[in-house]
């Protein structure tokens, strides 16, 4: 007997660290991506933060909420106490992070992904999730020490439960990448697949044959992933160019006139966004201006409060992000940044050949993942007939190079389109075994 048919709109969300992008596929295989209008900008992706601020005082102040490009705009316009969150999908599979206080108010993981979704639902028109089959991307590993898979899909479920969804699926990021790779095949063929993301880097391999009925179809064969990629690459520019100019490196007078060098865990919190915007509202604060007072050169740490107290790590992620980008296509690249308001001012230069260095390590780990995906499909590089890149950070020429050395410059192809995923997720939404790749993401 045919399995149920799906709803006439099936609607895939790639729901990411940095950016999350949504597609909507009709009955008749017509996929585009929806758009969010934010001034006179119409946007096909949606920044993955949010900003919470209060309105009125005491008893009677209301707390309001934006997402997106919209949040960005809130926390550009300094309404007095504002939370920003970003990244927050990095906390997804930690068992360690339990909830964040918002005000008077408790938010766990769900209710921060709900209200993120909530937002995004608003700000593109009022998407029908109940009366939609959505289709969710997931990384194949989550980003963290000891990610816990069970418990990051628990968060997913419960946060579109949430919002009322009947029907949400879940499938690999880069199994979506494959459904959108696919309508450009004319060939049979056995496809590896890269989606770099912002926290996650996840590989899959297919296998596209063509059915009884002559239509191509996806067997997949393997798949791995690990907790590196854009971020990770942002986070060693930072080590490397920015924490120095904000204590890094320097020293603080103990008890006793005993000399100790700065705490380190403070710079690995400024190697991260969705850490750093957390600082202000934690004891970390506090503990640096009591260092500030205790420091050798005290300056470096008093920059770092600036940037923390007038929030100020969006503006740098910017500025950090821009010099990895130029250094895809120029031998180097200068970084500028200047707190708006303040004396917080870091500068200097980058050569491709210094940040490839930076980033050895992580790609010697990303080629491990490669391998596992290889292995699990019981695959040389050799039968690999095409490989597809996608995400911002394929563009990185130490990636490509990696792709090139293992499978050929002719085989290997990148793909600019931000939607590539949630394109595909929508595409499994119109299949009718699309609950099979749901089991392959569980």
């Amino acid at each position: 007997m045919p399995g149920p048919q799906p709803p006439p709109v099936s609607i895939g969300i790639d729901f990411g660290t940095t950016n999350t992008v949504v597609a909507l596929a009709d009955a008749d295989g017509r996929v585009e991506a929806v758009r969010f209008r934010h001034g006179d900008a119409d946007l096909a992706v949606y920044l993955s933060a949010l900003a919470f601020w209060q309105e009125g005082r005491g008893l009677s102040a209301r707390t309001r909420m934006a997402g997106g490009p919209f949040a960005v705009e809130a926390f550009v316009e300094g309404h007095l106490g504002l939370r920003f969150i970003q990244s927050f999908k990095s906390f997804a599979a930690s068992g360690a992070f339990r909830e964040t206080r918002i005000f008077r108010d408790r938010f766990a993981f769900e209710d921060l992904l709900a209200a993120f979704l909530r937002t995004l639902v608003q700000d593109a028109g009022g998407l029908d999730l109940a009366a939609s089959r959505v289709v969710v991307g997931r990384p194949v590993r989550f980003v963290g020490r000891n990610p816990d898979e069970a418990l990051a899909m628990r968060r997913y479920a419960g946060a579109f439960a949430r919002l009322g969804v009947r029907e949400a699926l879940y499938a690999y990021e880069p199994v979506g990448a494959a459904f959108f790779y696919a309508r450009r095949l004319e060939a049979e063929a056995t496809v590896l697949i890269a989606d770099f993301g912002g926290g996650t880097s996840d590989f899959s391999v297919m296998r596209f044959a063509r059915g009884p009925d002559g239509r191509l179809g996806a067997t997949p064969l393997g798949h791995s992933g690990l907790g590196i990629a854009g971020d990770t690459f942002d986070a060693r520019i930072v080590d490397h160019l920015v924490a120095p100019h904000l204590g890094k490196g320097g020293s603080y007078r103990s008890m006793g006139d005993k000399i100790l060098p700065l705490p380190a865990h403070y710079f690995a919190s400024l190697s991260r966004w969705h850490q750093l915007a957390l600082m202000k509202w934690s004891g970390d604060l506090k503990e640096l201006r009591e260092l500030a007072g205790v420091a050798l050169d005290p300056a470096p740490l008093e920059r770092f409060i600036t940037l923390i107290e007038h929030d100020l790590g969006f503006a740098l992620y910017q500025a950090v992000s821009a010099t990895k980008v130029a250094l895809s296509g120029a031998p180097s690249a200068d970084l500028a940044f200047r707190g708006e308001g303040t004396d917080v001012e870091v500068t200097g230069t980058l050569t491709r050949a210094a940040f490839d260095a930076l980033i050895a390590p992580d790609i010697a780990r990303i080629a491990g993942a490669v391998d596992q995906a290889l292995a699990a499909a019981g695959l040389a590089p050799g039968a690999i007939d095409q490989v597809f890149l996608t995400g911002g950070t394929s563009f990185v020429p130490a990636i490509r190079a990696l792709f090139v050395e293992r499978f050929g410059a002719e085989r290997v192809a990148t793909s600019d389109q931000f939607e590539s995923i949630a394109h595909g997720l929508a595409l499994i939404g119109r299949q009718p075994d699309a609950g099979r790749w749901a089991a392959e993401a569980a």
